[in-house]
């Protein structure tokens, strides 16, 4: 899954996009099916944030009010018999992220199966992804048990990887449905950001904690042969497979996963990362200020490693999905690979209206994108995510 899939170098149909009406080559590679996301039922403007926690300090404010942020879903902590916040200890807010993980999860991976036309008993393989909370045994299996999935469903956790790990875990992910043409594989991002805060005051956490947000967003995806204009991969096999979800042809699938590509800053591996607080006995998330820039600087680096050997330029692409990492990085890796601001319109709106929420970021653009109806057959775009490493991650797919 590291190059164009077989069938696509051989015909050289990935090279251009096609034009109206041509016919389009039999799917070789792992093809989206649909795609889920779920949020906390509360949601908070940055104002009522900042009041709710008691927080006056003027330069703090002015780091919430310019994150470029109306709303974000968080599960903030009960208020004390004098009505402050109660102060979570770390045992507690590891408790928040498996409760509302696992809520989260389930129902975003429901919805992704009724976005595909797909049942519960069509799953083949579950990867769960997070960066929120350490959970033995894993949100897989809880996820599993919760939605009673097939009890020899093959599963994956990935934890700790942070904002870029949701395509760290697709290319897994492609990778087992590729070595199992006919199944079904889905990857879900549960990310409880809410339980990972520490609030001191100081303009460390302030950054984080004008920034994240709670949501879980699933893919699910499968290798078969379907056409460009037919139904997607079959169910999968045996007698635990279920009926469609809703009456009528399965839905159109998404965009076939063509290649990907990593780019790690070995210099920048401080940048993000996890401290045990001792004065605070809990995480706390650390996040350079230099961040954006050293991200913005390597985005081209990224995108011309992904591109190399397609025949693809960057002109060619028509969609950009890219991680909503925060204003000034998402400003920096426009400006760096010469997009405009409506390449990354879906980027942006998630961060106003969620906030960042970390490793599913990019599949809730990547909804919106689908759900604006624009991508046409023959149409290329990137995925890119952006995390600790420092690491750049990147996909090409073709609708």
């Amino acid at each position: 899954m590291n190059t164009l899939s077989a069938a696509t170098a051989e015909t050289g149909a990935a090279r251009v996009p096609r034009p109206g009406g041509t016919p389009l080559p039999r799917r070789a590679g792992p093809t989206f099916l649909g795609v889920g996301t779920a949020v906390p039922t509360r949601s908070y403007t940055q104002e009522e944030v900042l009041d709710f926690f008691g927080i006056t300090d003027a330069r703090v404010r002015s780091v919430f009010a310019n994150s470029a942020i109306d709303r974000r879903c968080l599960t903030l902590p009960p208020r004390d018999r004098l009505g402050r916040p109660h102060v979570e200890t770390q045992g507690e807010l590891l408790r928040k992220h498996a409760a509302q993980g696992i809520a989260m999860g389930a129902d975003a991976l429901r919805r992704c199966l009724t976005a595909a036309g797909l049942s519960q008993d069509d799953v083949g393989y579950l990867c769960c992804v997070s960066s929120t909370g350490l959970l033995t045994p894993g949100l897989s299996a809880l996820l599993m048990k919760e939605l009673g999935l097939a009890v020899d469903t093959g599963r994956l956790d990935v934890v700790g990887m942070g904002c870029n790990a949701g395509l760290n875990a697709l290319n897994a992910v492609a990778g087992w449905s590729s070595a199992n043409p006919g199944r079904v594989a889905v990857m879900v991002c549960v990310e409880v950001c809410s339980a990972a805060y520490v609030i001191d005051g100081t303009m460390r956490t302030s950054v984080v904690n004008s920034l994240f947000g709670d949501g879980a967003a699933a893919v699910a995806l499968s290798t078969g042969p379907a056409d460009a204009t037919g139904p997607g991969p079959g169910p999968r096999p045996g007698p635990r497979s279920g009926p469609r979800s809703g009456p009528g042809p399965a839905p159109r699938p998404g965009p076939e996963l063509l290649k990907f590509a990593s780019h790690l800053i070995p210099e920048a591996c401080p940048a993000m990362r996890y401290d045990w607080d001792d004065t605070a006995g809990k995480f706390s998330f650390f996040l350079d200020r230099d961040v954006p820039y050293v991200v913005g600087a390597h985005a081209e680096t990224a995108v011309d490693r992904l591109l190399a050997g397609t025949g693809l330029r960057r002109s060619d692409l028509a969609h950009w999905v890219v991680h909503s990492g925060g204003k000034k990085v998402i400003d920096s890796v426009r400006v760096n690979l010469g997009l405009s601001r409506h390449d990354l319109r879906h980027t942006t709106g998630v961060l106003r209206d969620f906030g960042n929420v970390s490793s599913g970021s990019f599949l809730f653009s990547y909804d919106r994108l689908v759900r604006e109806g624009v991508p046409r057959p023959g149409d290329h775009g990137v995925l890119m995510t952006m995390g600790p490493g420092s690491t750049i991650e990147t996909a090409l797919v073709r609708f």
